[in-house]
């Protein structure tokens, strides 16, 4: 299974670049896994309408060119579906058995994902509904699916 995520924005921090690394050198043993940015689109503090979803086009432009047909897309959206970590394995789980072995998460910038980005979506992914930074967001979803491959090895790291 490759596992890519695909996010708006360059990681600054060094503490979350450090935890996504610890989780990318985890991840290792188990699955091909990597981080793919896209620019992100720079815009006035106060934007119309027009404007949002002039940023939100450019960075979803963006975003579809580093995904290829054959990927399983998985958006991560506020009005995603929530589930349990194990529901989640388990999901992880069923799409490497049933030929989906490329998987690729989405997570947008600042304004969210562009109705396009959320059109290719195989799935849409929610962590709830708090408003997180994009960039802790990396870490989150990255955590999560290490948590996945553990709870799929039966490893009591998940409890």
């Amino acid at each position: 299974m490759t596992i890519k995520i695909v996010c708006v924005g360059k990681l600054k921090e060094k503490y979350f670049k450090a935890a996504i690394a610890e989780y990318a050198k985890r991840l290792s043993r188990f699955t091909k896994f990597s981080i793919v940015e896209v620019a992100d689109e720079k815009a006035p503090e106060k934007l119309s309408a027009a404007q949002m979803d002039q940023v939100m086009g450019t960075e979803g432009d963006r975003i579809l060119g580093k995904i290829k047909d054959k990927e399983y897309v998985i958006a991560l959206a506020i009005k995603g579906r929530q589930r349990p970590s194990e529901v989640f394995a388990q999901e992880l789980k069923d799409l490497a058995t049933y030929g989906h072995s490329d998987v690729t998460f989405v997570i947008g910038g600042s304004l969210g994902l562009s109705p396009a980005v959320l059109q290719r979506a195989n799935d849409q992914l929610s962590f709830g509904q708090l408003t997180l930074p994009h960039q802790l967001m990396r870490v989150v979803l990255s955590e999560q699916i290490y948590r996945a491959f553990m709870i799929n090895e039966g490893s009591p790291y998940h409890k």
